[in-house]
Formats: C-alpha cells, structure tokens, sequence
C-alpha cells in the first residue's frame, strides 16, 4: 500500500524541470562532434557514420517504448519501410527533400497510431504477435500493388546533388544526425516530463497509474505514435542513404536486430540507443568481411545474426542491464537529493541506534 501511495504520489506532483538547457547543450557538442568527424573520416566511414545516425532515430524511439513503456514492437523494421516508401513516392513526384521527410515521419506516424490503438488493448505474447505479423504483411503490400511499388525491385530515389562542393557522403552524414540529433532533444524533453513519468508508471503498475487517474490506453498509444514518428524518420533517411527503397532493405530479420541492439545497449536509455546503433553497422560489416574472407555468402548472411546472438547473451550474464548500465551515472546522487523529508529524520534515527 505504501509504495502504491508513493506512486500515485509521484504521478501527481510537479514534473522536475526539464533540463532542456542541458539537453540542448549536449546536441551541440555532439553536432559539432560529428561535423568535425565528417572532415577527418575517410569517405566510407563517413556512410557508416551516417548509417549510425539514421539507426539511432529508430533505436532511440524504440528504446522508449519498450524499456519505459514496456511495449514489445516486433514490427518496427515494417514501420522504417512504411516511412521509406512514402519519401521515396513523395520525392520521385515533388523533388522537396524536406517536404518528403515530413510527410513520411505523419504517414508513418499515422499508421504507428492504428497499431498503437490495437497494441494498447493486447500484453505479452500478443502483442508481440500483433507486431510481428505487421512486418510480415508490410513487404506483401509492395507485391499486391506493383504498380505504386514496383514489388521487388523497388524504387528509385531522385535526390539533387548536394549543395556546393560538399561530398556526397559528408552531405548524408549532416541530414542524418541532424535527424538523430532533434529526435534526441525531443525524447530527451519527453522522457523528463510528465508524460514520461506516466510511461514509467504504466510500465510499473497499471492499476497504480489508474489510481493515479493516468489514462494507461491512452499513454500506450501515444508512446507507440512517438516511437513509429521516430522509425519513420529513420525510414526516410535510409532512403537518402540507399537512394532507392525496396522490400529486402527492410526484413523481419531487422525489425529482430533492432530488438536485440536496444536490449544490448540497455532499455530504457538514449546512450543505450546509440550503442545499439553503432552495433546495427559494427557487427554486419564485421560479418560481411569474415564471410568475404571465407568465400561464403550464406555464411556472410548468418553470421550477423550469429554475432548478435552471441554479443546478447555475453552481455546480459556480463551487464544485465545493458551496455549502457556500465557507463558512470548520477543516480545515487540523484536518489540521495529527492530523499523526503520523512525518511531523513527515520535514517538519521537509525544512524543514533548504529
């Protein structure tokens, strides 16, 4: 009953400020981070760093709903697709690069918010189910409408050369952590604010966030319209990095990486997404160069599952709560500032009895 109470009790008070400041002091640094890695970094590895970036929108927004919401989403490689091919149809027809992304990011969050709708009123095994026969049926849409998808072969992107003498592959790198640098700050705001104490509470104890008159559907399904815009967004930044869409770029089987890379990185945690990004290009290239050395391609296909199957289970006997649980962190602090000032005069009385 106690921490029933403490609950309801956390629900209702103020939310803390935000620390929107220090939010926004952390994306600069890491813009000008990544600018400065676009001018020293070879032309390949400034893809990779692009490829990060695209990731770490559709981690970052994944990460959220599962570790604070406790929504296990199978599909969300369904949903980078579902924002690929509208930037790509988008684009192909109106050449507005932004107007493109825009657009992709609301269909996909409009699609995000019929699956939440129905995700809202399943648990466990169920949803994930729901979610899974989502990626499934996704790519069997480009087949059905060949005409509008051109079914296997996919489509074309017509992007205009980047601005200037800028390279192609630094011009990427720019639009994707700009992409991944603004979801952070988003995210960042959200999770420190009431709406992410009501993510937390639900994920806790749902009939405590009732009590608390935290609308638990409703919070569900925001959360899953928050995590699909983000994984719309990633969609159509890999359509600026592939320039072209098509149904293998996005298979059940990365909608499973994404899963495993946030559950490595660590739920729940912005710096989790990011490792889990940079494992979703590490370990591939890691695989593809084993398998190009051994002569094999299906051994080239296995081994990323492989690798992440291994890294997964290292991980959770090494650091249950991720990668990210390793790095230092302010909590204890934290804890020790938000003690009530109930429980001081209980502590300081047991000090006496010690």
């Amino acid at each position: 009953m106690t921490l029933l109470k403490d609950r309801i009790a956390l629900i209702k008070t103020p939310a803390a400020p935000r620390r929107s400041l220090s939010s926004l002091i952390g994306v600069v640094v890491g813009a000008i981070v990544i600018v400065a890695l676009t001018y020293t970094l070879p032309p390949f590895r400034t893809y990779q760093l692009a490829t990060i970036g695209a990731y770490f929108c559709v981690t970052a927004g994944l990460t959220i709903l599962t570790g604070l919401n406790g929504q296990l989403s199978l599909g969300h490689g369904a949903l980078m697709a579902t924002g690929a091919y509208t930037f790509a149809l988008m684009q192909n027809k109106f050449d507005l690069l932004p107007a493109g992304i825009v657009v992709a990011v609301l269909v996909t969050t409009a699609v995000g918010a019929v699956i939440g709708l129905a995700a809202a009123r399943l648990r466990g095994p169920y949803l994930a189910g729901l979610t899974l026969a989502v990626a499934v049926v996704v790519p069997s849409v480009t087949s059905t409408f060949d005409g509008t998808f051109n079914s296997d072969q996919g489509l074309p992107v017509a992007l205009e050369p980047p601005p200037g003498t800028v390279p192609v592959e630094r011009w990427q790198a720019w639009l994707c952590w700009g992409g991944a640098l603004v979801t952070v700050l988003v995210l960042a705001y959200l999770t420190r604010s009431r709406f992410g104490l009501r993510m937390r509470a639900v994920r806790d104890d749902e009939t405590a966030a009732r009590l608390a008159g935290v609308g638990v559907a409703r919070t569900q399904v925001l959360a899953f319209v928050v995590s699909a815009a983000c994984a719309g967004l990633a969609g159509a930044l890999f359509a600026v990095l592939a320039q072209s869409v098509s149904p293998g770029a996005f298979p059940l089987t990365l909608s499973l990486f994404l899963v495993m890379a946030i559950v490595i990185g660590g739920l729940g945690r912005l710096t989790g997404a990011l490792i889990g990004a940079f494992l979703l290009v590490a370990l591939p290239a890691v695989a593809q160069s084993i398998g190009e050395n051994a002569g094999s391609q299906r051994l080239e296909g296995n081994l990323s599952l492989t690798f992440f199957g291994v890294v997964l289970v290292a991980v959770m006997l090494a650091a249950p709560g991720g990668l990210a649980a390793l790095i230092p962190s302010g909590t204890p602090r934290r804890k020790a500032k938000n003690e009530t000032h109930r429980d001081r005069p209980r502590r300081r009385a047991a000090g006496r009895r010690l």
